[in-house]
């Protein structure tokens, strides 16, 4: 039996683990020399050692059937590290990963050189980074139509060069992109400025989602470094995830920042077909966040119109992946049935062992119906297979 049992599901959130040769193996050679190493970029340090024990483990498992079925029972030990989990960085084994999680569709995005590609910081160099990530990501994806390649677009390039570098992604295989959810630069023009709207257009005009991640913020930070002098040791859960208790608190504020610009600064109302994807950004904010809209609106509506409520545009246009052991059926019933997508976080630790068991355990007030929609239905609806 599959991990998924007799559910349906799509998984709008997995990732790769990446080796320190991914890039570099996909780069053209006008490319090569500006993509920067795996192993200096340090805003996710590469633990050399477990890479190595990862790479052994899957030579191991490649020659010895035993091996392999040790590694399949244990498909969801998330106690491993990264590179040592089924499928992490080999494309066939991640399709046999896929055969036994018993998932319909992955999508499937870059860990380690998400953070490379950030490391290259700016102009040719950032561009030429991106550009080889993507054609990375669509080449580990192209051999199995179930895995959908999330790239990067480095809308902070300026829209020029994003939709170039977008226009280029798409032809190589990628699915869809993470963006960063805001411009770090105080005096450039935020991505909710009609300059973009031929990105925008794009995305309407294929159906595919925007991804929005962690960690694509444009350098956002909500939580002053201030409160780290607290006399306090700093806690850390390991991974991707934020260092201490205000950061994981507030992991959601720069998604809800760039969403409410989408709203009040009408990029929805000019691309009626746009839909966004927030994912690993929690949401038990969710509910709070859309009241907010509203009361803002209703503030402004001396000075503005708004055709409709804000939140009816945030239920149109946006889905939200909740982290396994939020209370999923509370914010279902405070937002309706039709916003919040499954996501297995695979590999990620962050994911769980068993993210499944951790959704169901509080979704008891949720019917068959509602359920089918957070496994697979809003996601179909999204990706506009529905």
């Amino acid at each position: 039996m599959t991990y998924a049992a007799h559910r349906r599901i799509i998984d709008v959130d997995s990732h790769l683990i990446e080796l320190d040769d991914f890039l570099h193996t996909a780069a053209s050679p006008e490319h090569l020399d500006l993509v920067p190493s795996m192993l200096e970029q340090k805003g996710l340090p590469v633990v050399k050692a477990g890479l190595d024990r990862g790479r052994e483990l899957f030579e191991k498992r490649q020659n010895d059937p035993s091996s392999m079925a040790k590694f399949e029972a244990s498909l969801m030990d998330n106690t491993k590290n990264g590179w040592s989990r089924l499928g992490a960085f080999d494309p066939k084994e991640r399709s046999h990963t896929l055969d036994l999680l018993g998932f319909e569709m992955q999508w499937v995005l870059p860990t380690f050189s998400f953070h490379q590609t950030l490391a290259a910081a700016k102009g040719k160099a950032l561009e030429a980074t991106s550009i080889t990530l993507n054609k990375a990501m669509a080449n580990f994806c192209a051999h199995d139509d179930r895995l959908k390649a999330v790239g990067y677009l480095p809308l902070n390039l300026g829209p020029e060069t994003a939709k170039a570098i977008m226009d280029e992604g798409f032809s190589q295989g990628c699915y869809t992109f993470l963006l960063p959810t805001n411009e770090p630069n105080p005096e450039g023009r935020s991505f909710t400025h009609p300059d973009f709207d031929p990105i925008w257009a794009t995305f309407a005009e294929r159906q595919t989602p925007v991804g929005l991640h962690v960690a694509a913020n444009g350098d956002y930070n909500p939580v002053s470094p201030s409160f780290k002098n607290n006399g306090r040791s700093e806690l850390a859960l390991g991974g991707d995830a934020p260092t201490g208790e205000l950061s994981l608190l507030n992991i959601g504020a720069s998604a809800q920042l760039f969403l409410s610009a989408m709203i009040f600064d009408d990029v929805f109302a000019r691309h009626p077909e746009l839909r966004v994807i927030s994912m690993e950004h929690a949401a038990s904010w969710l509910p709070s966040w859309m009241h907010q809209l509203d009361f803002t609106a209703k503030l402004y509506k001396r000075m503005r119109k708004f055709e409709e409520a804000p939140s009816v545009t945030a239920k149109r246009h946006l889905k939200v992946s909740p982290f396994a052991g939020e209370p999923v059926g509370w914010i279902i019933d405070n937002v309706g049935e039709d916003m919040l997508v499954f996501a297995s976080d695979y590999p990620h630790p962050e994911g769980t062992g068993d993210p499944i068991a951790k959704f169901e355990r509080t979704m008891s007030n949720c019917n068959q119906a509602t359920m089918d929609k957070f496994y697979f239905g809003n996601m179909l609806d999204v990706m506009g297979l529905s």
